[in-house]
């Protein structure tokens, strides 16, 4: 009797595990696509970014389309922006006037308010707003034109659409979001001084005087740059996501649905770190 009449199974057991390891290397190249799909936007919107910063600085300037951007992202917000920022600047000075009344400390709730509002809320809120208003027009705006071909035709005329739909919706974004901010932060102020001092009845001197006290240049600052990455951040997005539509008039909703899907979770994780390194 032979070895091989003994164990008759020594090839079926060799075949069995080359199939094992091809499974699973097919089982880590499915989990992995994702990620590689993940790396391979992340890159993409890198490039088109560096790609807008360089036609910045690159004639022509089109400053016509450069303020009508403007006009679109920083005023046609200011009316959903300044309901935002009463709104809350009202509820924290509603909310946190219920916490200090626990232990007598009623005078900080104007200092609690203008912190919150110029160093997290205002920033924040603005940029969420105008994600949902601008962002989205933004990436419907631009995949409209891709799916109909238009972008290829500015590309036919010698026109790079880079230039001329990219970068100015970027410039527009960082600039205006600041101001926004600012305007946000000031009104949400207001709205928790009547708050606190007219319906609550709290001191209007100390209500201001801890403001004064504890308010610094650097926390108004600080929110302003945090605005400004803001509004890089959705405005890069959006515009990726419009510049790479594919699929017709479904394809640019969804293209505007995730602009203001991957923009919200990029303001959230950056807005962490901003805030680690700042503060």
């Amino acid at each position: 009797m032979t070895l091989a009449e003994v164990f008759p199974i020594t090839e079926p057991i060799h075949c069995q595990m080359v199939d094992l390891k091809i499974d699973m290397v097919k089982i880590f190249e499915y989990a992995g696509r994702p990620f590689l799909g993940i790396l391979e936007e992340f890159g993409r919107t890198v490039l088109l970014f560096f790609s807008a910063g360089a036609w910045a600085f690159r004639p022509p300037f089109r400053l016509r389309v450069i303020f009508k951007q403007m006009e679109t992202v920083g005023v046609n917000s200011l009316t959903v922006v300044l309901i935002t920022a009463i709104s809350s600047g009202m509820v924290l000075a509603l909310q946190s006037y219920y916490g200090f009344r626990m232990f007598g400390g009623e005078g900080l709730v104007g200092a609690t308010v203008a912190l919150s509002l110029t160093r997290e809320i205002g920033p924040v809120f603005t940029a969420l707003m105008v994600t949902g208003r601008a962002g989205s027009a933004m990436a419907a705006e631009i995949g409209t034109m891709r799916v109909k071909e238009q972008i290829d035709a500015l590309y036919a005329m010698s026109v790079n659409p880079v230039q001329f739909l990219v970068m100015p919706r970027i410039l527009a974004g960082i600039l205006m979001l600041p101001v926004l901010t600012i305007v946000a932060d000031f009104i949400g102020i207001m709205g928790g001084y009547f708050v606190g001092v007219r319906l609550l009845d709290i001191n209007s001197g100390i209500f201001m005087a801890r403001i004064y006290e504890m308010v610094k240049l650097g926390d108004i600052f600080n929110g302003l740059i945090k605005s400004a990455c803001f509004g890089l951040i959705l405005s890069v997005v959006s515009c990726y996501k419009g510049f790479y539509t594919t699929g017709g008039a479904q394809g640019v909703g969804r293209s505007a649905t995730q602009a203001v899907v991957v923009s919200t979770v990029s303001i959230f994780i950056s807005d962490f770190f901003l805030t680690a390194v700042m503060f």
